[in-house]
């Protein structure tokens, strides 16, 4: 049997209703912030991650699904999406259109990490940018806007770090004291760890292994280095996030792996997911754009991984979906095969015909059962009325119309149906 890659999944038709509630949901949090929706190919050249997001990252180093096409060129499946839309923002010279970039998505994205739950090698996000400015109040609207969407999917144990990077040149002299800090203390860190002292050094911060945390936990801390601007931005925004009445922690040792951040970073945690229990996280990227070769430009953004937050959402039951009901189910009497039954297969298709054309949602037999066969699957399909097409009413000019809530049935004459089940949206009006 030929299954799934390791590491990838199938959303089946049963669990695509979560997905679309919580789509609905980011969408109409990010339009209601006036962010617009950007789609990039699925791919990209592999030097856009490789500057973007640094080389010496997990992502880049262990994680891309890099391949060589047909023209020699090097192209990576898209790992994350932030280093895609800066490369969009400059080859349109969309600068050059607004001043103040806000744009959002909804993508999958690949890395080659070890399989587990919230984790897939295929998966998807959401997530945010806005382009053009250094105002700490956008800032403030990522992790608003996130907050706000987790929320909104009834989501209650949620955590809200923060922290501060600083500016590059603040946070080089900070490596420099950090690696000092370590020098006779790299035996007792993993190996994985002790690579990362030359190649990313912020990252064992976010080791889980035990020995590692307890090196960490008398490590000089970052935010105790910062240059003076970006304490004041971070003052800022934790001001502006009280104001708003976001509950939120300082995490001093909250840092992001990709080498782009700058000032503010921040994440949000649940407690209902395990080991992997970041559901977003971003900050701001002031000096992407000119790495990627544009002008200069100011960048904040933030990205939530979908399957985590559905694994979150189910961990806590935190929301109710609506049954799905489709607006009417056609039941054909005669299911013999005769001259008959075959006049009435065609009238049943051609009725399901003009009303799907109304944009009801229609469904009738095609296995020739009984009629019990044919209300059970309209009760399965929680159909809210069945047309009952056949018998001597059918003979006399009528169909027999019966609300499946109620219980209640009514003979149609064969002009009027349009009129009442279109018209005066007896169907489509019913919850």
């Amino acid at each position: 049997m030929i299954k799934a890659i390791t590491g990838t999944k199938d959303i089946l038709p049963n669990e695509i209703p979560k997905w679309k509630f919580l789509e609905k949901i980011v969408e109409q949090v990010f339009q209601s912030f006036n962010y617009k929706e950007i789609r990039t190919p699925i791919f990209e050249e592999t030097i856009l991650f490789a500057r973007g997001i640094g080389e010496e990252t997990d992502i880049v180093s262990k994680e891309m699904y890099t391949f060589i096409d047909r023209s020699q060129t090097s192209l990576t499946l898209k790992p994350e999406m932030t280093a895609s839309v800066v490369r969009s923002f400059i080859e349109h010279s969309l600068a050059s259109k607004q001043s103040l970039l806000k744009l959002y998505y909804i993508s999958p994205m690949f890395r080659q990490e070890r399989p587990q739950a919230g984790r897939l090698r295929q998966f998807h996000q959401f997530g945010a940018e806005a382009i053009g400015s250094t105002s700490t109040l956008l800032d403030v609207e990522m992790i608003q806007m996130s907050y706000h969407i987790l929320r909104n999917l009834g989501l209650k144990d949620l955590t809200v770090k923060i922290n501060s990077l600083g500016t590059p040149k603040a946070r080089e002299e900070y490596k420099k004291q950090l690696k000092k800090y370590l020098e006779d203390k790299k035996g007792r860190l993993s190996e994985e760890s002790r690579k990362r002292i030359d190649k990313n050094i912020l990252r064992i911060f976010d080791s889980k292994i035990e020995s590692d945390q307890i090196v960490m936990n008398n490590a000089p801390l970052l935010i105790d280095f910062i240059d003076e601007e970006s304490k004041q931005d971070f003052e800022a925004v934790k001001e502006i996030l009280n104001q708003i009445r976001i509950p939120f922690e300082v995490d001093p040792k909250l840092v992001r792996g990709l080498d782009y951040y700058t000032k503010t970073t921040f994440e949000i945690i649940s407690g209902k997911v395990g080991a992997q229990s970041a559901l977003c996280g971003g900050g701001r990227y002031d000096l992407l754009v000119e790495h990627l070769e544009g002008k200069p430009t100011p960048g904040v953004g933030f990205a939530a991984g979908i399957e985590r937050i559905l694994l979150a959402c189910e961990n806590e039951n935190s929301f109710k979906l609506p049954e799905e009901k489709i607006d009417l189910y056609i039941v054909k009497i005669e299911n013999n095969i005769s001259a008959e039954a075959a006049g009435l297969t065609s009238k049943v298709f051609d009725i399901a015909t003009t009303l799907r054309r109304k944009n009801l949602s229609v469904e009738f037999d095609y296995l020739n059962r009984s009629v019990k066969s044919q209300m059970r699957e309209a009760n399965k399909l929680n159909a809210k009325f069945v047309l009952i097409v056949g018998g001597e009413e059918y003979k006399s000019g009528y169909y027999n119309l019966k609300n499946m809530k109620t219980g209640e049935q009514q003979l149609i004459p064969f002009d009027k149906l349009d009129s009442i089940l279109i018209q005066n949206s007896k169907v489509k009006g019913q919850k």
